[in-house]
């Protein structure tokens, strides 16, 4: 299935489903607690051309690096909502349904913004549609989570949370703002509540042997040593 035809089935949410999550938050536990005290992930407000947290955009005009990182934080939130149902106190499923909901205009906006980038940077048609596709897979990669699952977590449901106090059209600037954040969450982090220990590794010599002067059953024997 391709990446457009994905994207747009994720936006049809029915009206019974998003009423059923929003009950689900109005009555929701307390959020999940990884952490004694939690690591710092908050970083600089971001533009959409750091090295590293977004797949380059050669040539991209301000609007579309906007919609650029609007687009990386739907599809982290996304992907939070997929990866942290092992915790149902994150709500990350619930807030994503909202965003979708809340959110609509600007996402279609983005989405459409990236995909005429593509249209305006490639040969034809349709290889615009298939660098998207291609710029979605990568997108989505990026956000791999091995070793920094519980971290991600959290700041993605917190993030998610702030989306939904987020005015309609202002989820650029939440992406801005918090896209360095929710990156930085992919790495593995250690509780700052908890000192670190470092253990030198042990390199002791072992005296060399010499066989000579041991017999077949390991019992030591007069020789002659060089």
């Amino acid at each position: 299935m391709s990446f457009t035809k994905t994207v747009r089935q994720k936006m049809q949410f029915s009206r019974a489903a998003i009423t059923l999550a929003m009950s689900f938050m109005a009555a929701s536990p307390a959020a999940a607690q990884f952490f004694i005290k939690p690591p710092d992930y908050r970083g600089a407000p971001v533009t959409g051309t750091e090295t590293g947290l977004f797949v380059p955009l050669p040539g991209a005009r301000p609007e579309e690096l906007r919609a650029a990182m609007v687009w990386s934080l739907r599809t982290g939130l996304n992907l939070a909502a997929l990866q942290c149902q092992f915790q149902e106190s994150l709500l990350t499923v619930n807030q994503y349904v909202v965003l979708l909901k809340d959110h609509k205009a600007e996402l279609n906006s983005s989405y459409e913004t990236l995909k005429n980038y593509f249209k305006r940077t490639s040969k034809s048609p349709g290889a615009g549609l298939v660098a998207l596709d291609k710029y979605g897979t990568k997108v989505s990669i990026s956000y791999s989570t091995v070793g920094g699952q519980y971290g991600f977590c959290r700041t993605a449901s917190h993030i998610g949370r702030a989306a939904l106090f987020t005015p309609k059209g202002g989820l650029g600037t939440l992406a801005a703002a918090r896209l360095a954040e929710l990156r930085k969450s992919l790495s593995p982090a250690w509780d700052q509540h908890i000192r670190r220990f470092y253990v030198a590794e042990y390199q002791g010599s072992v005296p060399a042997v010499d066989t000579r002067c041991y017999d077949k059953k390991g019992r030591e024997k007069k020789c002659k040593k060089s």
